[in-house]
């Protein structure tokens, strides 16, 4: 016994395309404050992990050749000596620069506080 759809299916609610491919990218832990980072300008891998705490160095790599796959950082290598590898955001990953902070005053408001790392 079949069952009658009663509803009109182009009611139903979908997901928009552009937010499911943006939180593929960055809805992955780690890539947020990655990016977050990289705002305030190019930074070598040392420091990435410096100021983002508790991220492994596997991570980071991982995420930073995402970031770089998806067009939105370049990685440059300085000669040296020493050889030392720095990042820095492409126009449109500066462009996600107001989404970042948008969601950072959101989360101010409406995100009980966990603990905070220790200001630098």
């Amino acid at each position: 016994m079949a069952v009658e759809q009663d509803h009109d299916l182009g009611a139903c609610k979908r997901v928009d395309g552009g937010i499911t491919r943006v939180f593929q990218l960055l809805g992955k832990r780690w890539t947020g404050p990655i990016v977050a980072v990289l705002t305030g300008g190019p930074a070598y891998f040392t420091d990435l992990r410096r100021a983002i705490p508790g991220i492994s160095e596997r991570m980071l790599s991982d995420r930073l050749t995402e970031l770089g796959a998806a067009g939105l950082l370049v990685r440059e290598v300085d000669e040296g000596p020493p050889l030392r590898v720095s990042y820095r955001l492409t126009p449109a990953g500066y462009a996600l620069e107001p989404a970042l902070k948008e969601l950072g005053e959101w989360a101010k408001v409406h995100l009980p506080e966990a603990a905070s790392p220790p200001d630098c």
